[in-house]
């Protein structure tokens, strides 16, 4: 029986704007991946050799993680700590 209420991989974080740890196993699965992805860089762009690379490979990992979480999480809005809605 499908329910009303989505299944958010990402909560809302309760002050400010963002997303906090993920509350599900496939949101846990995509943080781990992150930061596997950012180790596997250190040895694929090692930023001994090129510090620019590197750096961009890890901007790209992170717009990659927060559109996940744009499309997976609660939608992104101020918040200010007790909010009912």
């Amino acid at each position: 029986m499908p329910s009303d209420d989505p299944r958010y991989w990402f909560p809302a974080k309760r002050y400010g704007w963002g997303w906090g740890p993920p509350t599900t196993w496939e949101g846990w699965i995509v943080v781990a991946t992150f930061f596997a992805l950012v180790v596997a860089g250190i040895f694929l762009v090692p930023p001994q050799q090129s510090m620019p690379a590197f750096v961009g490979y890890v901007i790209a990992l992170t717009v990659v993680l927060t559109a996940i979480c744009w499309l997976k999480g609660e939608p992104p809005r101020w918040r200010w700590g007790n909010d009912d809605r």
